[in-house]
């Protein structure tokens, strides 16, 4: 067995790929990425400019991928999160953990 094959393995067998999909229909990764890096920004008491200045970035699309209106590059991200001096590890792991979180949320309310 893949190392990596359980971790991918469904943790509710009865879930369906339709469920899934509506799971993921409510809960937009990008979203979840925008907001985490508006969090840590507002944490450091910076503004679009300065972040988007820093990142190399316009302020425009800095802050279409703050709303989650925009699908940032790895390139991107990892370029934003260097510019707030944070691991892009640390950005990522916090996004998935409010994916975890709000999957177990919609899990309660389709098994209501």
């Amino acid at each position: 067995m893949n190392p990596h094959q359980a971790a991918l393995t469904p943790m509710n067998p009865a879930v369906t790929a339709g469920d899934w999909e509506a799971i993921m229909k409510a809960v937009l990764a990008r979203e979840l990425i925008g907001e985490t890096l508006r969090e840590a920004r507002f944490a450091q008491g910076r503004t679009l400019r300065d972040v988007s200045m820093a990142a190399r970035v316009s302020l425009g699309y800095l802050s279409e991928v703050e709303r989650g209106q925009k699908e940032a590059s790895s390139e991107l991200l990892a370029s934003i999160a260097a510019a707030l001096g944070l691991p892009l590890s640390q950005i990522l792991l916090t996004v998935g953990q409010k994916l975890s979180a709000a999957e177990m949320r919609e899990r309660v309310v389709a098994a209501a």
